[in-house]
This record gives structure tokens, C-alpha cells and sequence, in this order.
């Protein structure tokens, strides 16, 4: 499978900024970061500034992009739709949550409050996003127990390696955010690998003989392997029976 860039995106750029807003939340409530009135509100932007880049890629693929407003309006049976609905939400406590610390400061109550919220709710939206790959059946690959909880653990360690980068920068060390990154790093390393091992072990649903009904008369086998090269009957039954077919 190869998936659209747009789709990479999406899930990159929200990772980064869904999981640093994640992170600023329980830093802040923790005491653990900069007293500077400045530095919030420049994270809680830049956080924001990944998220919707990575929103605002996802439609790319889009044949009519005019009409992505319309996935709103789906929130009570789709996960695509409950994603959107949770991004716009997250960015009202992640905004009062950088004007509070504007104004307030780091460690008064409502920030640490907005911030908590903000946290949560990013890691929601996160959750929406797997939840659109995990919700389909056909694909065993997606629907399965890993999805969500992968998805958190590459959005908490893509987060904490860029808080890790803005105190490195804003403070000169980072070793709590530094020290998080290279923890979630391990889990998700670890989980992914067991992923791969839970889809390689899982047996075939279907066999030549149960798609094609012939069990019963004995081995079905192939005559030629799958390929998408030109052969005799694309060529004798697609490209010119069909063609005379339609030009009927």
C-alpha cells in the first residue's frame, strides 16, 4: 500500500503538534517549565501551527477540497468526521490556555487548568485519527489493537522530541523532555515491532480455493503470478472486445 502524501502528512504534523501541546499541558501542571510569559504562548502557536498544517494537508487528495466543511456535519458515525470536530475544539483551551499564561502566568490555577484540558483533548483528537485506519474491517492491518495505542505512542514521543528542541533552545536544557522522547522512542519502537509480528502471524481469510468456490473439487492453484504488466487477456478481452462492447 502506498497511502497519498497528504495522508503522511496529516498524520505526522498532528502527531508533532498534538503530542507537544499534550506535553506543554502536563509540564505546565508539573511546574516544569519556564516562568517566561513569552515562552506558553510561543509553544501553544507553534503546536497549533503543526496541527493544522498537518489538518490542511489532509485535503490535498481531495478531488472538490470545497466540500471538506461537510465532514463536520458526519460526528455521530464518523471518525473522520469526529477527528475535525475535535481539532477545532482542541484549539479553544490550547488558546486560552496560552492567553492565560500570557496573562496570568504558568503557575496560576486557570492555566494549569486550560492547559490540562488542552492536553487531553489534543490526545483525543490523536485518538479520532486512529480511529479512522482501526474502524476498517477490510483491512486487517488497521483493524486491530495496535492502531490506537501506536498512534499515541509516536504522538507522546514526536511531542516530547519537540519540547525537548524548544527548551534546548529557550533554556539551554532539556533533559526531563529529552529523557521522555527517548523513553516513548523505546515503547514505540517496541510495540511497532510487536505489531509486525501480530500481522505476519495472522493466516490468510480467504484461499484460491474459498474465492473461487472450487474447494471442493480438489487443489486450486495459479497459472500465472499477479502482475499489472500488459498480458494476452487485458489485451485480447480489455482492450479490444470491451472496446468494441462499448462502442456498441
Amino acid at each position: 500500500m502506498t497511502p497519498a502524501s497528504s495522508v503522511l502528512l496529516l498524520t505526522t504534523l498532528t502527531g508533532f503538534g498534538y503530542g507537544l501541546l499534550a506535553w506543554l499541558g502536563i509540564f505546565c501542571a508539573a511546574g516544569a517549565l519556564p516562568e517566561s510569559p513569552w515562552f506558553g504562548p510561543v509553544a501553544v502557536v507553534i503546536a497549533l501551527g503543526f496541527a493544522g498544517a498537518g489538518l490542511v494537508a489532509s485535503t490535498l487528495h481531495l478531488g472538490r477540497k470545497e466540500r471538506a466543511w461537510r465532514a463536520f456535519s458526519q460526528w455521530r458515525s464518523s471518525w473522520l468526521s469526529r477527528e475535525g470536530v475535535a481539532a477545532v475544539a482542541t484549539n479553544l483551551p490550547a488558546l486560552g490556555f496560552a492567553a492565560s499564561w500570557a496573562a496570568l502566568g504558568a503557575g496560576a490555577k486557570l492555566t494549569i487548568a486550560l492547559g490540562l484540558v488542552a492536553a487531553a483533548m489534543a490526545l483525543g483528537t490523536v485518538f479520532c485519527t486512529a480511529m479512522i485506519y482501526a474502524c476498517l474491517k477490510p483491512i486487517r492491518q488497521w483493524h486491530n489493537r495496535f492502531t490506537a495505542p501506536l498512534y499515541l505512542l509516536f504522538a507522546a514521543f514526536s511531542g516530547a522530541l519537540l519540547l525537548a528542541a524548544l527548551l534546548g533552545v529557550w533554556t539551554g536544557t532539556a533533559t526531563a523532555a529529552a529523557a521522555l522522547a527517548v523513553v516513548f522512542a523505546i515503547g514505540a519502537g517496541v510495540a511497532k515491532a510487536a505489531y509486525w509480528r501480530f500481522i505476519d502471524a495472522q493466516g490468510p481469510l480467504t484461499t484460491l480455493a474459498s474465492a473461487t468456490g472450487l474447494a471442493e473439487l480438489g487443489t486450486v492453484r495459479a497459472l500465472d503470478r499477479p502482475h499489472f504488466t500488459e498480458n494476452y487477456v487485458l489485451r485480447e478481452m480489455g482492450y479490444q472486445i470491451a472496446r468494441r462492447h462499448a462502442a456498441r
